[in-house]
């Protein structure tokens, strides 16, 4: 069956495959540019997201936007989402069978986008998509490639809130990223 973007944010508007569904308040399907080359990939919405249904709306969006201004792109030219698609109570890290039932939901939205480059926001993004032993702090900007698609990581913007120094090493991972594309 061949699904199309209004299928899946049907399927995830109703979703009941974890116990996350009885906790959100919105699930958070991905936004952006349905024919973008670039899509990133973080590893659940935070409590804003959750209130409004849309991913990057709080302090870590005002990052990202920043970082990619400052790297000559927008949202508008772009798609992101998140493995889950709903906010784990306390911003927890996502449980293994947690991100098991949403993972198809990342699968259809990455089949129907076909990115030439995914970047994955984050320590667990980078976990779940590129490699289980992926180390952020060492391996973030480095490239593998995997079915016609260059993966990298960097580190989530949530991360910069936490320790603004990385700003200008995740800029220079951001800028890269336009510069391969």
């Amino acid at each position: 069956m061949q699904y199309t973007w209004n299928d899946i944010e049907q399927y995830v508007s109703v979703c009941t495959h974890c116990p996350l569904s009885k906790t959100r308040h919105q699930p958070v399907m991905g936004r952006g540019n349905h024919q973008a080359n670039l899509m990133l990939i973080a590893e659940a919405p935070g409590e804003q997201e959750n209130q409004q249904g849309l991913p990057f709306v709080g302090q870590s969006g005002k990052i990202l936007d920043n970082l990619l201004r400052d790297c000559g792109l927008n949202r508008e030219e772009i798609y992101i989402t998140n493995i889950l698609k709903c906010h784990p109570p306390g911003n927890r890290d996502p449980r293994e069978e947690e991100k098991e039932a949403c993972f198809p939901y990342l699968k259809y939205e990455t089949f129907l986008l076909k990115p030439k480059i995914i970047v994955c926001l984050g320590r667990v993004a980078a976990q779940h998509i590129i490699s289980p032993d992926f180390k952020i702090t060492k391996q973030h900007g480095t490239w593998i490639y995997r079915k016609n698609c260059a993966l990298t990581a960097t580190y989530h913007p949530s991360a910069i809130l936490r320790d603004p120094s990385k700003y200008e090493s995740v800029k220079e991972d951001f800028c890269e990223i336009v510069k391969k594309l």
